[in-house]
Protein backbone atom coordinates (compact mmCIF):
# COMPACT_ATOMS: atom_id res chain seq x y z
CA UNK A 1 0.00 0.00 0.00
CA UNK A 2 1.19 3.70 -0.70
CA UNK A 3 -0.09 6.56 0.69
CA UNK A 4 -0.37 9.46 -2.18
CA UNK A 5 -0.43 12.02 0.33
CA UNK A 6 1.49 13.27 3.40
CA UNK A 7 -0.10 12.75 6.37
CA UNK A 8 0.31 14.86 10.08
CA UNK A 9 3.08 14.37 12.34
CA UNK A 10 0.75 13.38 15.21
CA UNK A 11 -1.37 11.06 13.19
CA UNK A 12 1.90 9.47 12.21
CA UNK A 13 3.05 9.10 16.08
CA UNK A 14 -0.79 7.58 16.12
CA UNK A 15 -0.50 5.31 13.88
CA UNK A 16 2.53 4.10 14.85
CA UNK A 17 1.63 3.83 19.04
CA UNK A 18 -1.38 1.85 17.80
CA UNK A 19 1.00 -1.41 17.00
CA UNK A 20 3.81 -1.48 19.52
CA UNK A 21 3.79 -4.51 22.12
CA UNK A 22 6.10 -4.37 24.85
CA UNK A 23 9.02 -6.48 25.14
CA UNK A 24 8.12 -8.81 28.29
CA UNK A 25 10.22 -8.69 31.68
CA UNK A 26 13.48 -10.50 32.85
CA UNK A 27 14.76 -10.62 35.94
CA UNK A 28 18.53 -9.52 36.27
CA UNK A 29 21.31 -8.60 39.03
CA UNK A 30 21.27 -5.26 39.90
CA UNK A 31 24.61 -4.04 39.28
CA UNK A 32 23.20 -4.57 35.88
CA UNK A 33 19.93 -2.76 36.60
CA UNK A 34 20.99 1.05 35.43
CA UNK A 35 19.24 2.75 33.07
CA UNK A 36 17.09 -0.21 32.43
CA UNK A 37 13.13 0.20 33.20
CA UNK A 38 11.66 -1.25 36.40
CA UNK A 39 9.09 -3.68 35.98
CA UNK A 40 7.03 -3.92 38.99
CA UNK A 41 6.27 -1.75 42.44
CA UNK A 42 9.01 -2.61 44.39
CA UNK A 43 8.51 -2.41 47.80
CA UNK A 44 11.08 -2.30 50.80
CA UNK A 45 11.43 -5.43 52.60
CA UNK A 46 13.41 -4.26 55.50
CA UNK A 47 13.86 -1.29 57.44
CA UNK A 48 16.81 1.65 56.57
CA UNK A 49 18.82 1.43 58.56
CA UNK A 50 17.94 -1.42 60.22
CA UNK A 51 18.67 -0.30 63.88
CA UNK A 52 19.95 3.16 65.55
CA UNK A 53 22.46 4.51 64.42
CA UNK A 54 25.25 7.22 65.58
CA UNK A 55 25.20 9.36 62.13
CA UNK A 56 28.98 10.36 62.96
CA UNK A 57 32.12 10.16 64.97
CA UNK A 58 31.69 10.71 68.78
CA UNK A 59 30.43 9.68 72.03
CA UNK A 60 27.23 7.71 72.81
CA UNK A 61 25.62 9.58 75.34
CA UNK A 62 22.50 10.41 77.89
CA UNK A 63 21.10 13.77 76.45
CA UNK A 64 20.11 14.10 80.09
CA UNK A 65 23.82 14.24 81.45
CA UNK A 66 24.38 17.32 79.75
CA UNK A 67 21.40 19.63 80.19
CA UNK A 68 22.89 22.80 81.30
CA UNK A 69 26.33 22.24 80.50
CA UNK A 70 28.58 24.36 78.06
CA UNK A 71 32.52 25.35 76.94
CA UNK A 72 32.48 26.59 80.46
CA UNK A 73 31.14 24.57 82.75
CA UNK A 74 31.63 21.10 80.96
CA UNK A 75 30.16 17.58 81.76
CA UNK A 76 32.01 14.92 83.51
CA UNK A 77 31.61 11.49 82.17
CA UNK A 78 33.17 8.20 81.87
CA UNK A 79 34.24 6.16 78.56
CA UNK A 80 33.05 2.69 79.35
CA UNK A 81 33.46 1.19 75.75
CA UNK A 82 34.53 1.61 72.04
CA UNK A 83 32.89 0.49 68.85
CA UNK A 84 33.53 1.35 65.32
CA UNK A 85 31.62 0.76 62.27
CA UNK A 86 29.73 -2.99 61.94
CA UNK A 87 30.43 -3.32 65.71
CA UNK A 88 28.66 -3.83 68.66
CA UNK A 89 28.93 -2.41 72.46
CA UNK A 90 26.99 -4.89 75.02
CA UNK A 91 27.25 -2.22 77.59
CA UNK A 92 23.46 -0.80 78.75
CA UNK A 93 24.53 2.14 79.18
CA UNK A 94 23.49 4.20 82.52
CA UNK A 95 23.52 7.91 83.92
CA UNK A 96 27.41 9.47 83.58
CA UNK A 97 28.46 7.08 81.14
CA UNK A 98 29.88 7.30 77.53
CA UNK A 99 30.77 5.00 74.47
CA UNK A 100 33.13 6.08 72.07
CA UNK A 101 31.57 5.30 68.48
CA UNK A 102 32.13 5.61 65.17
CA UNK A 103 29.64 7.07 61.99
CA UNK A 104 27.26 4.24 61.22
CA UNK A 105 27.55 2.07 64.41
CA UNK A 106 24.61 1.09 66.38
CA UNK A 107 23.55 2.93 68.96
CA UNK A 108 24.16 1.32 72.82
CA UNK A 109 21.50 0.76 74.57
CA UNK A 110 20.27 3.19 76.71
CA UNK A 111 22.11 6.09 75.17
CA UNK A 112 20.14 8.56 72.87
CA UNK A 113 22.39 10.98 71.76
CA UNK A 114 25.81 11.22 70.57
CA UNK A 115 28.18 14.12 70.78
CA UNK A 116 30.41 15.40 67.99
CA UNK A 117 34.40 14.82 68.91
CA UNK A 118 35.01 18.59 68.37
CA UNK A 119 32.73 19.76 71.76
CA UNK A 120 34.81 16.79 73.73
CA UNK A 121 38.16 16.26 75.16
CA UNK A 122 39.39 12.81 76.30
CA UNK A 123 41.66 11.87 78.81
CA UNK A 124 41.97 7.80 79.10
CA UNK A 125 38.46 6.90 80.53
CA UNK A 126 37.61 10.15 81.26
CA UNK A 127 35.48 12.76 78.86
CA UNK A 128 34.88 16.03 79.65
CA UNK A 129 31.35 17.54 77.04
CA UNK A 130 31.54 20.72 76.34
CA UNK A 131 27.63 21.21 74.69
CA UNK A 132 24.58 20.61 75.85
CA UNK A 133 22.62 17.94 73.74
CA UNK A 134 19.02 17.45 73.08
CA UNK A 135 17.16 13.88 72.94
CA UNK A 136 18.08 12.39 69.25
CA UNK A 137 20.67 14.71 68.71
CA UNK A 138 23.31 13.15 65.68
CA UNK A 139 21.23 9.56 65.97
CA UNK A 140 19.77 8.04 62.70
CA UNK A 141 17.09 5.96 64.04
CA UNK A 142 15.65 2.82 62.72
CA UNK A 143 13.68 3.21 59.22
CA UNK A 144 14.61 7.14 59.06
CA UNK A 145 15.00 6.66 55.33
CA UNK A 146 13.11 3.04 54.40
CA UNK A 147 10.35 1.96 56.67
CA UNK A 148 9.56 -2.29 55.61
CA UNK A 149 6.50 -2.23 53.66
CA UNK A 150 7.45 1.33 51.63
CA UNK A 151 7.00 1.31 47.83
CA UNK A 152 10.37 3.26 46.85
CA UNK A 153 10.19 3.28 43.51
CA UNK A 154 7.10 2.71 40.68
CA UNK A 155 6.58 0.42 37.86
CA UNK A 156 8.10 2.35 34.65
CA UNK A 157 10.84 3.97 36.20
CA UNK A 158 14.09 4.05 34.46
CA UNK A 159 16.58 3.52 37.19
CA UNK A 160 19.15 5.94 37.87
CA UNK A 161 21.95 5.30 40.26
CA UNK A 162 20.50 7.12 43.50
CA UNK A 163 17.54 4.09 42.55
CA UNK A 164 19.76 1.29 42.34
CA UNK A 165 20.87 2.76 45.79
CA UNK A 166 17.32 2.68 47.43
CA UNK A 167 16.39 -1.01 45.38
CA UNK A 168 20.27 -2.22 47.55
CA UNK A 169 18.77 -0.54 50.92
CA UNK A 170 15.46 -1.88 50.39
CA UNK A 171 17.08 -5.95 50.37
CA UNK A 172 16.65 -6.66 47.07
CA UNK A 173 19.56 -8.35 45.06
CA UNK A 174 18.13 -8.82 41.60
CA UNK A 175 15.46 -6.66 39.90
CA UNK A 176 12.57 -7.20 37.53
CA UNK A 177 13.19 -4.92 34.46
CA UNK A 178 11.12 -5.00 31.08
CA UNK A 179 13.73 -6.21 28.58
CA UNK A 180 15.79 -3.87 26.25
CA UNK A 181 14.18 -4.14 22.72
CA UNK A 182 16.39 -5.81 20.13
CA UNK A 183 16.42 -3.58 17.21
CA UNK A 184 18.18 -4.30 13.61
CA UNK A 185 19.31 -1.29 12.15
CA UNK A 186 19.79 -1.92 8.37
CA UNK A 187 22.05 0.96 6.43
CA UNK A 188 21.07 0.31 2.40
CA UNK A 189 22.82 1.60 -0.14
CA UNK A 190 25.55 0.68 -2.69
CA UNK A 191 27.44 3.41 -2.56
CA UNK A 192 28.30 3.43 1.27
CA UNK A 193 31.61 2.27 2.62
CA UNK A 194 33.15 2.03 6.20
CA UNK A 195 34.93 5.34 7.20
CA UNK A 196 38.61 5.86 5.37
CA UNK A 197 40.41 9.01 4.52
CA UNK A 198 40.86 7.56 0.67
CA UNK A 199 37.49 7.40 -0.96
CA UNK A 200 37.14 7.92 -4.55
CA UNK A 201 33.83 7.94 -7.37
CA UNK A 202 30.67 8.11 -5.97
CA UNK A 203 31.75 6.27 -2.61
CA UNK A 204 30.01 7.74 0.12
CA UNK A 205 30.70 7.35 4.15
CA UNK A 206 28.05 5.56 5.55
CA UNK A 207 27.76 8.08 8.99
CA UNK A 208 24.46 6.73 9.74
CA UNK A 209 26.10 3.49 11.26
CA UNK A 210 27.57 5.23 13.69
CA UNK A 211 24.73 7.86 14.38
CA UNK A 212 21.91 5.37 14.18
CA UNK A 213 23.89 2.61 16.69
CA UNK A 214 23.63 5.58 18.91
CA UNK A 215 20.35 7.12 18.58
CA UNK A 216 18.97 3.63 19.36
CA UNK A 217 21.10 2.75 22.60
CA UNK A 218 19.78 6.63 23.65
CA UNK A 219 16.68 4.97 23.22
CA UNK A 220 17.60 2.20 25.78
CA UNK A 221 17.46 -0.25 22.52
CA UNK A 222 19.87 -2.68 21.63
CA UNK A 223 20.81 -1.87 17.79
CA UNK A 224 22.25 -4.84 15.79
CA UNK A 225 23.51 -3.00 12.70
CA UNK A 226 23.83 -4.04 9.16
CA UNK A 227 24.58 -2.77 5.74
CA UNK A 228 23.15 -3.55 2.91
CA UNK A 229 23.49 -2.90 -1.09
CA UNK A 230 20.71 -1.48 -2.99
CA UNK A 231 19.05 -5.34 -3.74
CA UNK A 232 15.69 -6.10 -3.44
CA UNK A 233 16.32 -10.12 -2.62
CA UNK A 234 18.94 -9.35 0.16
CA UNK A 235 17.24 -6.72 1.88
CA UNK A 236 14.29 -9.27 2.21
CA UNK A 237 16.54 -12.00 3.44
CA UNK A 238 17.92 -9.37 5.98
CA UNK A 239 14.11 -8.40 7.05
CA UNK A 240 13.48 -11.98 7.39
CA UNK A 241 16.52 -13.04 9.30
CA UNK A 242 16.15 -10.33 11.67
CA UNK A 243 12.75 -10.09 12.19
CA UNK A 244 13.12 -13.85 13.82
CA UNK A 245 15.27 -12.42 16.74
CA UNK A 246 14.25 -8.62 17.20
CA UNK A 247 11.80 -6.43 18.36
CA UNK A 248 11.85 -3.67 15.52
CA UNK A 249 13.77 -2.72 12.43
CA UNK A 250 14.94 0.83 11.36
CA UNK A 251 16.57 1.22 7.90
CA UNK A 252 17.92 4.28 6.39
CA UNK A 253 17.84 4.95 2.79
CA UNK A 254 15.32 3.87 0.27
CA UNK A 255 12.45 5.73 0.95
CA UNK A 256 11.89 7.94 -1.55
CA UNK A 257 7.81 9.36 -2.31
CA UNK A 258 7.31 6.88 -5.34
CA UNK A 259 7.06 3.03 -6.03
CA UNK A 260 10.77 1.22 -7.01
CA UNK A 261 12.16 2.44 -3.82
CA UNK A 262 13.56 -0.87 -2.65
CA UNK A 263 13.63 -0.64 1.15
CA UNK A 264 9.63 0.26 0.99
CA UNK A 265 8.76 -2.26 -1.72
CA UNK A 266 9.80 -4.97 0.66
CA UNK A 267 8.66 -3.97 3.43
CA UNK A 268 5.04 -3.90 1.30
CA UNK A 269 5.34 -7.36 0.02
CA UNK A 270 6.70 -8.88 3.69
CA UNK A 271 3.88 -6.62 5.24
CA UNK A 272 1.43 -3.36 5.10
CA UNK A 273 3.35 -0.27 4.94
CA UNK A 274 1.30 2.05 6.84
CA UNK A 275 2.69 6.01 6.61
CA UNK A 276 4.40 6.45 3.28
CA UNK A 277 5.17 9.89 3.75
CA UNK A 278 5.02 12.53 6.53
CA UNK A 279 4.10 16.20 6.51
CA UNK A 280 7.75 17.19 8.43
CA UNK A 281 10.44 19.30 7.32
CA UNK A 282 13.32 17.74 7.50
CA UNK A 283 12.26 14.38 6.83
CA UNK A 284 9.22 13.99 4.73
CA UNK A 285 10.22 10.49 3.16
CA UNK A 286 9.46 8.79 6.05
CA UNK A 287 7.87 5.18 5.74
CA UNK A 288 6.77 2.69 8.64
CA UNK A 289 5.03 -0.54 8.28
CA UNK A 290 3.88 -3.79 10.38
CA UNK A 291 5.91 -6.77 9.17
CA UNK A 292 5.40 -10.01 11.36
CA UNK A 293 3.58 -7.84 13.81
CA UNK A 294 6.69 -6.27 14.44
CA UNK A 295 7.18 -2.25 13.69
CA UNK A 296 9.44 -1.25 10.98
CA UNK A 297 11.13 2.46 11.13
CA UNK A 298 12.35 3.32 7.33
CA UNK A 299 14.40 6.67 7.51
CA UNK A 300 15.98 8.94 5.01
CA UNK A 301 19.75 8.01 3.56
CA UNK A 302 20.59 11.73 4.76
CA UNK A 303 21.64 11.73 8.39
CA UNK A 304 19.74 14.67 9.25
CA UNK A 305 16.61 14.16 8.19
CA UNK A 306 16.69 10.48 9.59
CA UNK A 307 18.03 12.31 12.90
CA UNK A 308 15.00 14.46 13.04
CA UNK A 309 12.68 11.27 11.91
CA UNK A 310 14.41 8.91 14.91
CA UNK A 311 13.63 11.80 17.09
CA UNK A 312 10.25 12.47 16.32
CA UNK A 313 8.80 9.37 15.48
CA UNK A 314 10.96 6.43 16.72
CA UNK A 315 12.19 7.34 20.04
CA UNK A 316 9.33 7.42 22.16
CA UNK A 317 7.83 3.99 19.94
CA UNK A 318 11.22 2.14 21.15
CA UNK A 319 11.09 3.45 24.56
CA UNK A 320 7.23 2.31 24.68
CA UNK A 321 8.32 -0.92 24.24
CA UNK A 322 9.39 -1.09 27.46
CA UNK A 323 7.02 0.80 29.28
CA UNK A 324 9.04 3.91 29.47
CA UNK A 325 6.53 6.54 28.78
CA UNK A 326 7.82 10.68 29.07
CA UNK A 327 6.09 13.84 27.95
CA UNK A 328 8.15 15.63 25.51
CA UNK A 329 9.79 18.26 27.26
CA UNK A 330 9.40 21.82 25.28
CA UNK A 331 10.76 25.06 26.55
CA UNK A 332 10.30 28.79 25.21
CA UNK A 333 12.88 30.83 23.80
CA UNK A 334 12.62 34.27 21.98
CA UNK A 335 14.24 33.66 18.43
CA UNK A 336 16.83 36.05 17.08
CA UNK A 337 14.89 36.10 13.63
CA UNK A 338 12.14 35.48 11.41
CA UNK A 339 11.41 31.51 10.90
CA UNK A 340 9.22 31.41 7.85
CA UNK A 341 7.25 28.08 7.62
CA UNK A 342 4.25 26.32 5.79
CA UNK A 343 0.54 25.73 7.28
CA UNK A 344 -0.15 22.22 7.10
CA UNK A 345 3.82 21.00 7.74
CA UNK A 346 5.63 20.88 10.91
CA UNK A 347 9.63 21.94 10.58
CA UNK A 348 12.22 20.94 13.34
CA UNK A 349 14.95 23.85 12.71
CA UNK A 350 18.30 23.42 14.25
CA UNK A 351 18.91 26.22 16.55
CA UNK A 352 21.53 27.44 19.18
CA UNK A 353 20.47 28.10 22.62
CA UNK A 354 21.94 30.98 24.60
CA UNK A 355 20.17 32.33 27.46
CA UNK A 356 16.49 33.51 26.80
CA UNK A 357 17.20 33.51 23.09
CA UNK A 358 17.54 31.06 20.47
CA UNK A 359 19.50 31.17 17.06
CA UNK A 360 18.31 29.42 13.92
CA UNK A 361 21.21 27.73 12.03
CA UNK A 362 21.80 29.39 8.66
CA UNK A 363 22.94 26.08 7.59
CA UNK A 364 20.52 24.35 5.64
CA UNK A 365 20.46 20.56 4.18
CA UNK A 366 19.03 17.00 4.85
CA UNK A 367 22.93 16.16 4.54
CA UNK A 368 25.02 18.73 6.61
CA UNK A 369 25.99 16.93 9.14
CA UNK A 370 27.91 19.43 10.86
CA UNK A 371 24.19 21.58 11.61
CA UNK A 372 23.47 18.81 13.62
CA UNK A 373 26.82 19.71 15.85
CA UNK A 374 26.75 23.20 15.49
CA UNK A 375 23.18 23.68 17.28
CA UNK A 376 21.87 22.28 20.24
CA UNK A 377 18.24 22.02 19.90
CA UNK A 378 15.30 21.39 17.66
CA UNK A 379 12.99 25.04 16.88
CA UNK A 380 9.71 23.26 16.25
CA UNK A 381 7.27 25.31 14.34
CA UNK A 382 3.76 23.73 14.47
CA UNK A 383 1.54 22.90 11.56
CA UNK A 384 -1.01 25.50 12.52
CA UNK A 385 2.21 28.12 11.81
CA UNK A 386 3.19 29.88 9.16
CA UNK A 387 6.18 30.98 11.17
CA UNK A 388 7.38 33.07 14.01
CA UNK A 389 8.48 36.66 13.40
CA UNK A 390 11.75 38.03 15.30
CA UNK A 391 11.62 38.91 18.60
CA UNK A 392 8.70 36.21 18.94
CA UNK A 393 8.56 33.76 21.68
CA UNK A 394 8.79 30.13 20.11
CA UNK A 395 8.99 26.51 21.22
CA UNK A 396 12.25 24.59 21.69
CA UNK A 397 13.62 21.26 22.13
CA UNK A 398 16.43 20.39 23.28
CA UNK A 399 18.63 17.61 22.32
CA UNK A 400 19.73 16.76 26.04
CA UNK A 401 15.86 16.89 27.04
CA UNK A 402 15.82 13.27 24.95
CA UNK A 403 18.62 11.59 26.75
CA UNK A 404 18.33 9.61 29.77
Amino acid sequence: MFLSHLIPVKEAQKIIESILTQTGIEKIPLEDAHRRVLAEDLVSSLDSPNFDRSAMDGYALKAEDTFGFSEKTPAQLVIVDRIGAGETSKIVLKSGEAVKISTGAPLPEGSNAVVMEEYTLEDGDHLQVEASLTPGENVSYRGEDISHGDTVLKMGKPLKPQDLAIIASSGYEKVRVFKKPRVGVITTGSELVTPRPDISGAEVINSNHFMLKALVESSLAVPTLIHSRDNAELVEEQFEKLLETHDAIITTGGTAISKGDVVVDVADQLGQVLIHGVALRPGKPFAFAQVHDKPVFMLSGYPVAAMVQFDVLVRAPLQEMQNLKRATSYIKKITTRKIPSTLGRTDYIRGKTEGDRVEPLKIKGSGIIRSLVESDCYIVIEENLEGVGEGEECKVLLYDSLQF
